[in-house]
């Protein structure tokens, strides 16, 4: 990070309470296959780095949210989920296609949402205590399917895996593909600083989002993806976290905290005070100042694609 913006952000981020670390929950989604794949790369192997760094940093019980359609489009990609198990951490389901509610029906939901299970089973994940994750974290603009849904999660006896901290890390994966084909160093290493300098203005604005509305910092919930960028970068990451004062907790901890009281238990009304719904857009306040979303899309293109 360019040494004026860490301590613009150092400046803007309030310490942690005296006496109380921060807490934080990691979780990620789109397992089995998340984005594309640089040369040399397997899936198994992006999920056996990401959850040996977290088991090897500490980080308890990190979730993993499973699209059971990604089996069949890449066969072979399960045993991405058979090495993340291997290190006993849990499973999700973020529905079977990872297809927006505003684009089902309530009854297609219950049937992604149903679908997915066996797959988890397989894993050998415990479904006594079952967690969801809304595919594009939609809860539905109809509050008609809104509230359908989350009856039948309720009905299913599932909590949803709300979140309070992102920053798209997603966007990197495709661009740290192409530069690898290329074998360019130079732009890698620019993705490394803008995706660390995004994480570390999306601390700020879900810092400043939780004082504004609760007057405290909750137990945060951060939002990941398993792509081969994010298990590069995930033990950098990891650092920037814990100098900020993040201790890491598990999913089922942070959401026993009272501002996330609607999403560990469906079956009441739909909060629309809560904090992940005031989170700044991915593509706004949470990238680095100076930074165009859009630049990514133009890293490593082969030539004569870009403008």
């Amino acid at each position: 990070m360019i040494p004026a913006l860490a301590l613009l952000v150092a400046l803007a981020t309030p310490p942690a309470p005296d006496g109380h670390s921060l807490r934080l929950a990691i979780t990620f989604d789109d397992l089995p296959a998340h984005g594309p794949l640089p040369v040399g790369e397997t899936r198994a192997g992006i999920a056996e780095t990401i959850a040996k760094t977290l088991t090897g940093a500490g980080a308890p019980s990190v979730y993993g949210m499973v699209n059971g359609v990604l089996e069949e489009r890449e066969p072979g990609s399960a045993e991405a989920l058979v090495r993340w198990r291997a290190e006993s951490l849990p499973l999700g389901n973020h529905g079977w296609s990872h297809t927006s509610l505003d684009k089902m029906s309530s009854a297609q939901f219950e049937d992604e949402l149903i679908r997915n299970e066996p797959l988890l089973s397989r894993t050998g994940q415990s479904l006594s205590f079952r967690w969801f994750r809304y595919p594009y974290l939609d809860e539905g603009r109809d509050p008609g399917l809104r509230d359908a849904a989350r009856s039948i999660l309720a009905r299913h006896g599932y909590s949803i895996a709300a979140v309070t901290m992102s920053f798209a890390d997603y966007s990197w994966n495709a661009p740290y593909a192409r530069c690898v084909a290329q074998h360019d160093t130079a732009s890698i290493t620019g993705l490394e600083q803008s995706y660390l300098a995004a994480a570390e203005r999306a601390i700020v604005a879900s810092r400043k989002a939780s004082q504004a509305i609760y007057h405290r910092d909750i137990p945060y919930v951060l939002l990941m993806h398993a792509g081969a960028f994010d298990a590069r970068m995930l033990p950098r990451l990891l650092a920037l976290y814990e100098r900020h004062g993040f201790r890491y907790v598990t999913l089922d901890e942070a959401e026993q905290d009272p501002a996330y009281r609607a999403d560990l238990d469906p079956s009441l009304p739909f909060d629309t005070a809560a904090l992940q719904h005031h989170l700044p857009a991915p593509d706004g306040p949470l990238r680095p100042a100076g930074f165009d979303p859009a630049d990514l899309d133009k890293v490593c293109l082969p030539k004569g694609d870009g403008k």
